[in-house]
């Protein structure tokens, strides 16, 4: 059972409610101790507060009374949940289970620092390629790690979901798929929440940052032992540096240093997950109804088909292809960079180069190719610099102190 669940707490369920009741009260029924709901606009289907907003219900069970009937009530992601058969049949309640989506973790436990953890999950060549990974990134630039947990100006917090959304808007416009943290709804609720969460030390920003500037950041929830990875984006132009695996083991450490038990990769499948994770679970949607209620049954089984149909359509993969279509009608147009790196055959003069300064924001497409040099060619980001070829827009010199590459580059439409 999870203790002191953040979606539970005050704090979530208000501004939860301000964001998408509409003024709608909510309310509370005594068969779920823990949960409170609102009512749906289907007649006698009540919704738990938090919908699918939450990383994880866990679900309580109390004692049925007069107030559920007639009613059907539909909870969200429940994870963990008090199962005795002895009260199910007391209830005069009905129930499904509805098998959603799958949930990874790591069980932070049988661990007391990173290099165990990586030594006990990781093959020795595994091993290997992460720690070069980590220690390519650290010697090319200048990389740090804070961890945002009770005390945050709101200054800075502002800043960092300002990169926050910047980090997003990139990362899913490469992969060209759509997703719905984005929405303006969600996203304005992520906001306003998470600020009073992180100073109640139920939240915590995590943050990888190349000098002063994020290029990693995780929005985590906080139990008691566990810590729920709700958002988590990287800067793509380090994609060669693997900083996706990087960014994971500095969750690790800081888990790890910090006492928590459990670090939750939530709800949904990716290969990272598998590959990180240690336990596997899924999260169930639960339906429960007045069995003496016809018009509850009906209401239940008919979400029990309707979520049943979805699940079989995302084990089909159907919503990823919907996704990519609703991404393909909002972005009709997308420019894909093309580029190799080629022998310098030569020596140019001055004349021959027009210098980018690459502190400029129009200068900032051709970050991705530099830290790919970067990676290649290791050097210092600091010793690099770069040049136009005059009269040929489409070659370009990178310039470190040992090494040096032509990079031929082309935009397809």
């Amino acid at each position: 059972m999870i203790k002191d669940n953040p979606f539970s707490s005050a704090t979530f369920v208000d501004y939860w409610g301000k964001h998408f009741l509409s003024g709608r009260k909510k309310h509370t029924f005594p068969f779920a101790k823990n949960l409170s709901f609102y009512k749906s606009r289907v007649p006698g289907l009540y919704i738990n507060t938090g919908k699918n907003l939450t990383k994880g219900t866990n679900l309580e069970l109390g004692e049925a009374s007069r107030e559920e009937k007639g009613n059907c009530f539909l909870i969200y992601d429940v994870i963990d949940f008090d199962s005795h058969q002895t009260k199910l049949n007391n209830y005069g309640l009905g129930h499904y289970a509805v098998r959603q989506y799958p949930g990874y973790l790591i069980d932070l436990e049988p661990y007391t620092s990173l290099d165990d953890f990586l030594s006990k999950t990781f093959k020795k060549s595994s091993r290997y390629k992460l720690r070069k990974y980590k220690k390519r990134l650290e010697e090319c630039f200048d990389i740090s790690f804070k961890a945002y947990k009770g005390e945050i100006s709101r200054e800075e917090y502002d800043t960092i979901f300002v990169n926050f959304r910047k980090l997003l808007e990139k990362r899913f416009e490469e992969k060209q798929i759509s997703n719905n943290n984005l929405n303006t709804d969600e996203w304005d609720f992520y906001k306003d929440v998470a600020y009073p969460m992180i100073l109640e030390n139920k939240a915590s920003l995590l943050v990888l940052y190349k000098n002063e500037e994020p290029i990693s950041i995780t929005l985590s929830y906080l139990s008691d032992n566990r810590v729920f990875d709700a958002i988590t984006v990287f800067d793509t132009d380090y994609a060669k540096f693997h900083l996706g695996s990087i960014k994971i083991m500095y969750l690790v450490d800081w888990c790890l240093k910090n006492g928590w038990k459990t670090l939750d990769f939530s709800k949904g499948h990716f290969d990272y997950k598998l590959r990180w994770s240690n336990k596997r679970f899924d999260f169930h949607y639960h339906i429960w109804f007045d069995k003496k209620s016809w018009k509850a049954q009906v209401t239940a089984y008919t979400l029990k088909l309707y979520f049943t149909f979805k699940q079989y359509l995302r084990e089909k993969k159907i919503n990823e292809k919907l996704h990519k279509l609703t991404f393909a009608i909002r972005n009709k147009e997308s420019n894909n960079l093309q580029y190799s790196f080629e022998e310098t055959l030569q020596n140019y003069t001055e004349e021959d180069l027009i210098p980018l300064d690459m502190a400029l924001p129009e200068s900032t497409w051709f970050n991705k190719i530099c830290y790919e040099f970067l990676y290649l060619f290791p050097e210092n980001e600091k010793n690099i610099k770069v040049y136009q070829l005059r009269d040929r827009g489409s070659l370009y010199l990178i310039k470190g102190t040992d090494n040096e590459s032509l990079v031929r580059v082309n935009f397809d439409k």
